[in-house]
């Protein structure tokens, strides 16, 4: 890198589950390639990369993975940046398929991201941080907004008023992850990642939070993909780093 520090590691993206919730409404393209402003969200969440400085992507697919690799096909990538695809099987769970791109990249660092989450987040400062605390992992966690408003009680059960949609009060995983592929390499190829191996990476110490306390939103549902659509027609779309 022009400033000495170390290059910036590979991306990988999770691009293989079959966005069950979603399929009702939208059921001829994996989720990944739901289009936020007419682009697909995976287009989104590769350029927040982009935006940032990485240069290496590689999407890991599975349900409908030749649409997804007519997206990286297609794609109008800036000069030295690299789209890839690695098929890991439709059924296979998140941490298989990071097994399976574990031996792929020579860079010890890996950063990791789901297709469907989009943040206002400095992933530079991540990185930065992952390095700094040298432990195995790092996942981003957010305080998310509630679906809902939620009434505000005094002692006796008497409501003195509402608060509209806040803050969870509790952090939840946001993604953004930054692993060391020697963690990467330990998993089974049946394990999911959310389970198991971060659970065991907490009790061993070795996993550390990266608080993002910016704008965060999955698309989880067509609600969420009717919401982000409306912030990206409305110009406040507060991820567009680029």
């Amino acid at each position: 890198m022009p400033d000495g520090s170390p290059p910036l590691p590979p991306v990988a993206i999770l691009c293989g589950g079959a966005g069950t919730r979603l399929r009702e409404h939208v059921r001829s393209i994996p989720k990944p390639l739901v289009e936020i402003g007419g682009r697909p969200i995976l287009w989104h969440v590769i350029q927040l990369y982009l935006a940032h400085g990485f240069s290496e992507v590689l999407l890991l697919t599975g349900f409908r993975a030749k649409a997804i690799e007519r997206f990286a096909g297609a794609g109008s990538w800036p000069p030295g940046v690299t789209v890839s695809c690695l098929p890991t099987g439709t059924a296979t769970p998140t941490g298989g398929r990071l097994r399976q791109a574990a031996d792929l990249v020579a860079s010890e660092t890996i950063c990791v991201s789901y297709a469907d989450g989009v943040a206002d987040i400095d992933l530079r400062h991540l990185l930065a941080y992952h390095r700094g605390h040298r432990c195995t992992a790092t996942m981003t966690v957010v305080q998310p907004e509630l679906p809902f408003g939620v009434a505000e009680l005094d002692g006796d059960g008497a409501v003195r008023g509402f608060a509209e949609k806040p803050r969870c009060d509790h952090w939840v995983n946001a993604g953004f992850f930054c692993f060391e592929r020697k963690f990467l390499q330990r998993l089974a190829p049946d394990s999911t990642l959310e389970r198991e191996p971060l659970a065991q990476l907490a009790s061993a110490g070795e996993l550390r939070a990266y608080h993002h306390s910016g704008f965060w939103r999955c698309m989880d549902t067509y609600k969420d993909a009717v919401a982000l659509n409306d912030l990206w027609t409305r110009g406040q779309a507060p991820w567009q780093l680029w």
